[in-house]
C-alpha cells in the first residue's frame, strides 16, 4: 500500500488502496492450474501488476488472448530494449518473432530480472498461444509481424523528425491499439474501431512513457536509448543527454513542455475511441491506462524532476483511478481535471505556451461538450492543513488490522 504519510495527506485514497490490495491478492489466487497458463498469468503479475489487475475482469476467452498478446509483445520489446544484443543478431529475431510464437520450444536468453525469465521460458507463452482461437492467433501474429519489422527498422535508424517519432510510436504502441481493437472485434463484444483512433490510443500511452522515462533511457548501459525526436530537442540543446545537466535546466523544461504538448494531440481521438466502447469490462481496460497517462503528463509538465529521477503518480491516486473509472463520465471528469492541473503551470514565456494552452483548451472543450462534468468524481481534492487526530488514530488501527490479516493469510498459504 501507499506510505503512511501519503495516506494521511490524501485520506480519500485509503479505501481505494485497500480495495486494490485485496484485488491484487485475489488475482494471485485466480492463476490457472495448467503449467503454461500458470506461468503466463504469474509472469503478467510480475511484469505489469496494474495491467494484470485490469484484465482480470475481461471475458475469459478475451482475457486469455489479451494476456498472451501482452506477453508476446513484451517479449518482442525485451529483445528490442536489450542494448547488449549485437544488431546483426537482434534484427533477424525481431523480424522473425511472429514465426517463433508458433514454435513450442523456442526461447532466447536476453533482458534482466523478470523479463529474462519470460524470455528463458518463452515456450510456455507459445504453448498458451497455440490454444487460442484462430481469430485471436491471426490478430496477434499480424501485429507481432508488423511491430517486429518496425522495431528492426528503427534499430538502424534514429528518431530524427516528428514524423519519425510518430512512425516509431506507431510500430511499438499504435499497433498495440490496432491489435487490441482486432481482439475486441474477434471476441464479438465490440465493433472494429477505425485504425486512426486505435493508433492514437497507443501513441498517447507510448509518448507519455517516453517522456516519463527520459532519464532511465538516456542512462541505459551499455548504450543509451534515445526516442525523443531531434526535431524537438535540437531547438534547446546540442545533444539529447545535455538535457539532464543542471546548467541546462531552463532549456530542459522548455523541451519537456514541447514534448508534452506534442503528446496532447492524441487526446481527442482517445476520447472518441473510448466513447464508442459498449462492453463495460473492455471500457475499463482501455480507460484506466489512458487516465493514468494524462495524469502522468500533468505531473511531468514543467517538472525538472523528469531529468533528475522518477516522476509518476502516487500509488493512492492510481488506486483511486482504478476504483472510480466506470464510464465515460469518469473519463471526461479525469481528463478535464488533469488538463486543468497543467493549465496554471504554463509559463507565458515558454516558447510553446500558446500551442500548449490551445491543446489544453481543446481537451477541456471536448470534456465540457460531453455534458458529463457535473456528474464527475473530481481528482482535484482541496487539502486541509494539518491532520485530524481522530483520522490518524483510525488509520493506524485499520492499517494494523490489515497488516495482521495479510500476515496471517500469508502464513496459512
Amino acid at each position: 500500500m501507499g506510505s503512511l504519510g501519503s495516506i494521511l495527506k490524501n485520506p480519500d485514497e485509503f479505501y481505494p488502496l485497500l480495495k486494490l490490495k485485496i484485488a491484487a491478492r485475489h488475482a494471485e489466487k485466480q492463476i490457472p492450474p495448467e503449467p503454461h497458463w500458470a506461468f503466463c498469468y504469474s509472469m503478467l503479475l510480475k511484469v505489469s501488476r496494474s495491467f494484470a489487475l485490469v484484465i482480470q475482469q475481461l471475458d475469459a476467452n478475451l482475457r486469455n488472448a489479451v494476456c498472451i498478446f501482452y506477453l508476446v509483445l513484451r517479449g518482442l520489446d525485451t529483445v528490442e530494449d536489450d542494448t547488449s544484443i549485437p544488431t546483426d543478431v537482434k534484427v533477424p529475431i525481431l523480424v522473425d518473432f511472429h514465426k517463433h510464437i508458433y514454435e513450442r520450444d523456442w526461447h532466447f536468453s536476453c533482458g534482466t530480472n523478470n523479463y529474462k525469465v519470460l524470455m528463458d521460458e518463452f515456450h510456455h507463452v507459445s504453448t498458451a498461444f497455440l490454444e487460442l482461437e484462430r481469430g485471436f492467433q491471426e490478430a496477434i501474429e499480424d501485429i507481432t509481424k508488423r511491430m517486429g519489422a518496425g522495431m528492426a527498422k528503427f534499430i538502424c535508424k534514429e528518431v530524427e523528425t516528428i514524423k519519425d517519432y510518430d512512425e516509431y510510436c506507431h510500430y511499438v504502441a499504435g499497433l498495440v491499439g490496432l491489435g487490441l481493437s482486432k481482439l475486441f472485434s474477434a471476441s464479438g463484444l465490440e465493433d472494429l474501431a477505425p485504425d486512426p483512433l486505435s493508433n492514437s490510443m497507443g501513441l498517447f500511452l507510448q509518448k507519455t512513457n517516453i517522456i516519463r522515462d527520459y532519464l532511465e533511457d538516456i542512462n541505459e548501459i551499455p548504450k543509451s536509448r534515445m526516442f525523443w525526436p531531434r526535431e524537438i530537442w535540437s531547438k534547446y540543446v546540442n545533444k539529447l543527454e545535455d538535457l539532464k545537466c543542471k546548467d541546462n535546466s531552463v532549456k530542459a523544461v522548455q523541451c519537456l513542455n514541447d514534448m508534452v504538448t506534442n503528446a496532447l494531440i492524441h487526446v481527442e481521438d482517445c476520447l472518441k475511441y473510448m466513447s464508442a466502447l459498449r462492453d463495460p469490462s473492455i471500457f475499463r481496460f482501455c480507460a484506466i491506462p489512458q487516465i493514468m497517462a494524462i495524469g502522468t503528463l500533468a505531473l511531468c509538465y514543467h517538472n525538472i524532476g523528469v531529468f533528475r529521477g522518477v516522476v509518476k503518480m502516487r500509488r493512492g491516486l492510481t488506486a483511486k483511478v482504478i476504483d472510480q473509472t466506470k464510464d465515460m463520465t469518469d473519463v471526461y471528469g479525469a481528463f478535464y481535471d488533469f488538463a486543468t492541473m497543467i493549465k496554471p503551470k504554463v509559463d507565458k514565456t515558454d516558447p510553446n505556451a500558446t500551442k500548449t494552452l490551445s491543446r489544453i483548451e481543446a481537451v477541456q472543450k471536448a470534456c465540457r461538450e460531453s455534458g458529463a462534468l457535473e456528474k464527475r468524481k473530481s481528482y482535484m481534492v482541496k487539502k486541509e492543513h494539518g491532520y485530524n487526530s481522530t483520522l490518524v488514530i483510525v488509520l493506524f488501527v485499520l492499517l494494523a488490522v490489515i497488516f495482521g490479516y495479510l500476515s496471517t493469510n500469508r502464513s496459512i498459504n
